[in-house]
């Protein structure tokens, strides 16, 4: 009888689930139709703290460390599907419990980097690789990239972040987001919108006119959305002139989707505000992590009818189209297993092309030299990306040294052992008595002080060696902005001090000192430029950065990367730094209360912390010091080669739609073989407006060009990309007249230049949203 009343269950259960719809891509509104109303509630609010607490997310989500999931609702075929971090690899749990495996990730490139190698096609390449790994680890859609605009060199998460220029930033993103999701997962494209600074970020009111709006802040993700269709934005935490991203339905409907055509889902970064409802209504489709009483507060909204149901149905409608996209719902049996040495080479290609060469005073690459007096905690202990849900688990981290013994090089033994025993001091220390995680997200560890190196040392040492390398450290991330402060923006005294003193000791002898930046953004440079004979800038390369240092150290790749940002000579030089936090000094500036409710503080606003007003305008990075004609440390678009090129004549040639189309021949006249970016800037007639000298327009990158060897690059531009906008008529506008080509080796050093016209003027009118209460209160230049 028992087994009887077992079968019968079983057959009345199926019964049940065959009355269910089951989701498939063609029935979704049928199943929509069969969702209850808490069930609707369910799906548009995420899983729960996926690395933090297991809570309701499934098991194999929480094991594997993702940041958050979607709810199931199994009697309707609906799965979990599952989000993690980014932005230089995937950020999953090494270890799982009840298995000896390990499941480490590709440290690549930081976005930084990415945008240094101004090659799109690379780009793609490397985020293909991050992509399978995301797929073959179970994962469905990959928080990334982040996008936000360099405003400020001193925002925690640049690193993150792609340059000051919104075109260069859009370019990249969307070869990112191709990369990606050519694996048939996802991205979330982040933080939208102004997320500029991370000092009290989750209630930060970004105030900013319409045009510095328009043509800084969401400039690049209009390039993305519109050229790589992510499948999901996430909304950033701040407000925008007033309102909070994640409830402004003009940033998230009107000009995301109704202006862009954006066709995915919207996320909130993580986090509890208490307007749920109104970021329901405003298009915010999906709440992430999730707690259940945003589920309470939507369900009770659409029964006391301050939230219609329309509005919930269309947003459970795009997350339906959402989930039938993914891995996850098409049953994938993911490998655990991504080949992780060929992504190692990935790597090592994407940061061999980012690095950049500042100085080169005929030290490199490095010839005959044999030994190397490698200084620096840095050299040892190299910084591989930042801080934070940026960084990733990965199984190692090759250092300089290591990359000069693979070279063929001998690091000086005594200097090497001194250096790993003060690193293990300081681990020791930092292990013990150092700040720990932060509610579960691994911070990363500390860059590591400076080691006091007394002169008779190096007087000994500068005998049996043939040339000093000094690697500088710096390191930053989520959770906190940097400060402009010695040990930060600036050398410490002591780094300074061995700088020169290792100069003074190698130059005395006949012999070479080269620093080699390890950094994650922007620091000073023009105080002490002069004293080495040769800076590289590494930024933090990913896990294979040593060896892409010495990569290019001894020659073995020539230098190719370009700035995506500006080094100004002071931090106050930048229009910016009078409205940023960068010596704010409250601490950890993640507000936990704010973070959870969204609560907002009722002290006095504070300015830069509680509103920040972007004053500057346009006038970020070389916009504003090449309108001004103020000197820089190094210009946007600057970097050394071992080679020359040379520009030939340009041809610019506009079409009836006003297309324009500019070619131009870049010759090797060097002796090594290199490759080479051309930037195209244009300067454009005022059609009364105040404009920049000039905007980069176009950009591209050759092949290796053999000694001798040229190539033509061609350029296409549209009148759209040619446009600024107009704040009165609340519209684009690419004036008529003449306009000037230049075409650059960075936006300094123009090589060329042609004059073409626009005999029709055009207009793209969009709508007045996301405006501020009151005009922002602008600098003034020219």
């Amino acid at each position: 009888m028992k087994r009887i009343l077992t079968v019968l269950g079983a057959v009345l259960c199926t019964a049940s689930l065959m009355a269910q719809p089951q989701l498939k891509a063609d029935n979704i509104d049928e199943v929509l139709a069969a969702m209850t109303l808490e069930e609707k509630a369910t799906l548009a609010v995420g899983g729960g703290w996926g690395m933090m607490t297991a809570g309701s997310m499934t098991a194999s989500s929480a094991s594997i460390g993702a940041a958050g999931t979607t709810r199931p609702i199994p009697r309707l075929g609906i799965p979990v599907t599952v989000l993690a971090d980014g932005p230089a690899g995937l950020r999953i749990n090494p270890t799982r419990p009840g298995t000896d495996a390990t499941f480490y990730c590709t440290g690549f490139p930081v976005g930084t980097v990415l945008a240094s190698t101004w090659n799109t096609a690379l780009v793609e390449e490397i985020t293909t690789a991050m992509g399978n790994e995301v797929k073959e680890y179970g994962v469905d859609v990959l928080l990334a990239p982040g996008m936000d605009i360099h405003r400020n060199p001193l925002c925690g998460r640049n690193f993150e972040y792609f340059s000051e220029d919104p075109l260069l930033s859009g370019k990249i993103a969307a070869a990112y987001v191709r990369g990606v999701q050519s694996n048939g997962v996802g991205v979330s494209v982040k933080h939208y919108a102004a997320n500029d600074q991370e000092v009290n970020r989750q209630l930060n009111d970004s105030r900013m006119n319409a045009r510095a709006l328009r043509e800084i802040a969401l400039k690049g993700f209009e390039i993305a959305v519109k050229e790589s269709d992510p499948w999901t934005v996430m909304s950033s935490y701040n407000k925008v002139n007033g309102e909070f991203a994640q409830q402004s339905e003009g940033l998230l409907t009107t000009i995301l989707r109704d202006e862009w055509g954006f066709r995915g889902i919207v996320m909130t970064d993580w986090g509890n505000k208490e307007g749920t409802v109104a970021a329901v209504h405003a298009g915010n489709d999906l709440m992430e992590p999730g707690m259940p009483n945003e589920i309470e507060r939507i369900v009770a909204a659409v029964k006391d009818g301050s939230l219609s149901e329309a509005d919930l149905d269309r947003n459970v409608r795009k997350i339906l189209q959402y989930i039938v996209r993914t891995p996850n719902f098409a049953g994938y049996r993911f490998s655990n297993k991504p080949d992780l040495a060929a992504h190692a080479k990935v790597a090592r290609k994407g940061a061999q092309e980012g690095l950049i060469l500042l100085e080169n005073n005929g030290v490199l690459p490095l010839d005959g030299v044999k030994t190397v007096a490698l200084y620096g905690t840095g050299s040892y202990e190299f910084v591989a990306g930042g801080t934070g849900s940026g960084n990733v688990n990965k199984a190692y981290v090759r250092n300089v040294a290591e990359g000069l013994e693979a070279a063929g090089l001998e690091v000086d033994p005594d200097i090497r052992d001194w250096y790993g025993r003060f690193i293990d001091l300081k681990k020791a220390e930092h292990r013990y008595i150092g700040p720990k995680d932060w509610m579960g997200i691994p911070l990363g560890n500390p860059v590591l002080p400076e080691m006091a190196i007394p002169r008779t040392f190096m007087e000994q040492k500068v005998e049996q060696t043939d040339i000093a390398i000094m690697t500088v450290c710096r390191n930053a991330g989520e959770g906190a902005d940097r400060k402009a402060a010695d040990g930060d923006w600036t050398l410490t005294g002591q780094e300074r001090e061995m700088m020169q003193t290792l100069a003074d000791i190698y130059h005395a002898a006949g012999k070479k000192l080269v620093v080699v930046l390890n950094i994650g953004g922007v620091i000073e440079t023009a105080s002490w430029k002069h004293i080495p004979d040769a800076v590289l800038l590494a930024w933090t390369p990913g896990q294979e950065g040593g060896l892409a240092v010495a990569d290019v150290l001894t020659g073995s790749v020539n230098p190719s990367g370009k700035l995506p940002m500006t080094f100004p000579v002071n931090y106050l030089d930048i229009p910016s730094s009078h409205n940023f936090p960068y010596n704010f000094r409250g601490g950890n500036s993640i507000d936990i209360e704010a973070l959870l409710t969204g609560r907002q503080s009722k002290r006095t606003p504070v300015k830069d912390v509680d509103y920040t007003e972007y004053q500057e305008g346009i006038w970020v990075g070389y916009r504003y010091f090449g309108t001004a004609g103020k000197a820089v440390s190094y210009p946007f678009g600057y970097g050394l080669s071992y080679t020359e090129f040379e520009y030939g004549k340009p041809v610019v040639k506009v079409a009836k739609d006003g297309t324009v189309t500019a070619s131009i021949s870049v010759k090797n006249v060097g002796k090594r073989a290199g490759k080479e970016v051309v930037q195209l800037y244009v300067t454009a007639p005022d059609g009364g407006l105040v404009k920049p000298a000039c905007e980069l327009r176009a950009f591209g990158k050759t092949g290796t060009l053999a000694p001798g060897a040229s190539e033509i690059l061609e350029f296409k531009v549209d009148p759209y990309t040619l446009a600024s906008f107009n704040e009165e008529t609340s519209a684009w506008e690419t004036a008529a007249g003449k306009y000037t080509a230049h075409f650059g080796a960075s936006s300094a050093d123009i090589r060329a230049t042609a004059q073409f016209k626009v005999a029709k003027a055009q207009s793209w009118p969009v709508n007045a949203v996301c405006l501020p209460e009151n005009p922002v209160e602008e600098i003034k230049v020219k």
